[in-house]
């Protein structure tokens, strides 16, 4: 069996699924892209094998700060959160109180100290630098447009080539990566919606009869590809689709 590794593999694929060459498919190439177009959007944005998680770095420039927001690739879909911009309790300076903790404490842990009580110190400095010097921000992704809004003073929080890191999700290319085209779900939803356009079309011939008495059936394609859709997408939001915890855009 051949394994789709590009756009056009995978249209290949999908007609010959439907019957092709054997049987003609009344089916339009503009009308095949559409479909190709409108089932890679949905699974991009609803299978978690359609997406990574990544850390993207953006080095800030004037026009950041002037706008209150960083561009964001168009191939993000999702964004959970920016990295704390700095840590106020650095562990380099001999009088941190982290590194006091550490050089006291660490040594004894065992022996006669308490791992127990170490854990506790520690989430009771994360808790401090929360409410003192929290530096987490509000964000607003607004995906169509590609930014990313960050609700900080820009001109006191950071400068003219710091960086931002973004913890966010982004599609995976299938241009690049090639192996998205030969997704087994990706390949039967749009042999699906191959055959809901193709039953579509076939609709306006209903009961006409063909030399030879061969009888037009578009009905019947168009109600199976319906039950299929329906069945495939119940799939994927019921156990491919990511949780919702982060801003959506």
């Amino acid at each position: 069996m051949a394994k789709p590794n590009s756009r056009t593999t995978l249209i290949d694929y999908c007609l010959r699924n439907l019957g092709a060459p054997v049987i003609e498919i009344n089916v339009d190439e503009d009308q095949i892209d559409d479909r190709v177009d409108e089932a890679l959007q949905f699974y991009q944005h609803y299978h978690a094998d359609a997406i990574e998680k990544v850390f993207l770095k953006h080095q800030v420039t004037q026009t950041d700060i002037d706008n209150g927001y960083i561009a964001i690739n168009d191939l993000v879909t999702d964004v959970l959160r920016v990295l704390p911009i700095r840590d106020t309790y650095s562990a380099n300076n001999l009088f941190d109180i982290k590194y006091q903790m550490h050089l006291n404490d660490m040594f004894s842990l065992g022996y006669m100290g308490s791992l127990l009580e170490y854990s506790m110190a520690q989430q009771y400095l994360s808790t401090l630098d929360l409410v003192i010097d929290n530096d987490n921000k509000f964000i607003s992704f607004d995906r169509h447009r590609n930014r990313l809004r960050i609700d900080m003073a820009w001109s006191e929080e950071v400068s003219v080539n710091d960086y931002l890191v973004v913890e966010c999700y982004r599609i995976i290319d299938p241009d690049t990566f090639t192996d998205v085209y030969n997704d087994y779900y990706l390949k039967k939803y749009l042999t699906s919606l191959l055959k809901k356009q193709w039953g579509t079309n076939l609709l306006k011939f209903e009961g006409m009869v063909m030399p030879g008495g061969v009888t037009f059936n578009g009905r019947q394609l168009f109600d199976d590809a319906i039950a299929e859709l329906e069945k495939l997408e119940e799939e994927v939001r019921l156990n491919w689709e990511q949780p919702i915890d982060f801003y959506t855009g």
